[in-house]
């Protein structure tokens, strides 16, 4: 039987994508392999948010070339953002690619394999639908009848509006599209069938869900409530919500639904005003301030989490203290931290006055110590406190204990049997770390 791997790179769309074109390549009666030596078709799910997982692809394409000089007959795919964006860059230094597949062709995988088998020629899909008017015409097809699995990602909207300045999402994945609110639920209901406990839903700006729907307006909030009453779903999560879109009402369906977790990962990028506006987010520090205090007065025990980027074009010494200062006033859970990169055909990169990447990094570093401190601090003072954690399975740390997620998304490591693998137990955390905690099953 044919064998195929798929190395991904990025977001959890991209995680979920790659899902998706395994599924159907084993439609097409191909297994999965995690050895490429083994593998006739390798599948390089790619992401184009940095520049660096860009390089990786390109050197993991200068490996391939020399494993498929041993096996001419395999085939190589560039997939995802890069291939959107990089297309002809990729054709030209790594000839020995087969199917270069764009963000809206997921689908098309088996077929374009087929195309490239058959005929011995690049085959190409990078088309993006359009949006016209407020209406969507054309979504990704979909694989719901999937393998069962306890958690899930669930894509609820393509592409993005906002044209930040530093952002690549807009080209490479297109304006912003949101899936049939039918369709949703009849894809969470089929994984509740097949065991999935948990769902998270996906999207550029998951929370301006449903403005442009054939039928009708569907606010975000009330899909959240649609999805709560799905039986055997038991806990909803869902990333990445924009901040100017982050209303009273969705604060109220975190705070009252049962099913919709404690947790928000809400992006910040910048602690500076002027900076905010340069990289075009739509909020000001004092509105994404509002919000925060808005959810933890309603939702006090709400883990919120975010994204910052350091050393944008322009910023200065003042700009970055200005970050340092928001990030020890609201005091986050946790943060992903980045240096800026530029994009190209992106805005930014073509901005005056870029930081010198030492300084960049510089700046990194005492971003990442500020908040490896906040957070250490934020989970100590939560021993002793006692969680509910949706079971895993074993710890990759200490094999001979089970390890999972609070509803506040942060990791719990305790002792246990392996009949609690997929169930929902009470743990008490004894010691914090800055990854989460040990803990003691507290049995009811």
């Amino acid at each position: 039987m044919p064998r195929y791997t798929i190395l991904t790179w990025g977001c959890q769309m991209n995680e979920e994508d790659s899902e998706q074109m395994g599924l159907y390549l084993q439609e097409r009666g191909y297994e999965p392999t995690e050895r490429l030596e083994e593998a006739d078709v390798v599948l390089l799910n790619t992401c184009s948010v940095r520049r660096k997982p860009e390089d990786k692809v390109f050197s993991t394409l200068g490996q391939l070339r020399k494993l498929k000089e041993r096996k001419p007959h395999m085939v190589i795919g560039v997939c995802g953002c890069m291939a959107q964006l990089r297309a002809e860059e990729i054709k030209q230094r790594a000839p020995h690619v087969d199917m270069i597949v764009g963000t809206a062709h997921v689908a098309q995988v088996g077929a374009l394999l087929e195309e490239v088998l058959q005929k011995r020629r690049l085959a190409m899909r990078l088309e993006l639908p359009e949006r016209k008017g407020a209406i969507v015409t054309d979504l990704p097809q979909r694989k719901v009848d999937r393998q069962p699995k306890l958690k899930a990602f669930v894509p609820i909207q393509y592409g993005c509006d906002k044209f930040c300045t530093f952002c690549i999402v807009p080209i490479t994945r297109g304006r912003e599209r949101s899936r049939p609110t039918a369709d949703i639920l009849d894809e969470i209901k089929r994984l509740a069938e097949r065991g999935t406990k948990e769902v998270i839903l996906l999207g550029q700006t998951v929370n301006s869900y449903g403005k442009n729907l054939l039928e009708g307006r569907v606010p975000f909030a009330r899909l959240l409530k649609l999805i709560n009453d799905i039986e055997g779903i038991e806990r909803i999560r869902f990333t990445s919500p924009y901040p100017r879109d982050f209303r009273d009402d969705l604060i109220e369906a975190i705070a009252t639904l049962p099913k919709v977790m404690e947790q928000v990962h809400l992006p910040l990028q910048s602690g500076d005003n002027t900076i905010l506006k340069a990289m075009r987010r739509l909020y000001t520090v004092e509105q994404f301030e509002e919000i925060v205090h808005k959810l933890r007065e309603r939702i006090p025990n709400i883990a919120i989490t975010t994204d910052i980027i350091v050393g944008f074009p322009g910023e200065t010494d003042e700009q970055f203290e200005n970050t340092l200062k928001v990030v020890e006033r609201i005091r986050f859970d946790g943060a992903f931290m980045f240096a800026y990169s530029p994009r190209p055909g992106t805005p930014a990169a073509a901005m005056e006055n870029q930081v010198p990447r030492h300084i960049k990094q510089e700046r990194l570093e005492r971003l990442i110590a500020l908040q490896n401190r906040i957070t250490c601090e934020i989970n100590a003072s939560q021993v002793g406190r006692v969680f509910e954690v949706l079971v895993e399975g074993p710890s990759q740390k200490d094999p001979s204990k089970l390890a999972g997620f609070t509803r506040e998304n942060k990791m719990m490591h305790f002792v246990g049997g392996r009949e609690l693998i997929g169930k929902i137990v009470r743990v008490r955390a004894d010691e914090a770390h800055l990854w989460g905690f040990y803990g003691t099953l507290v049995e009811d």
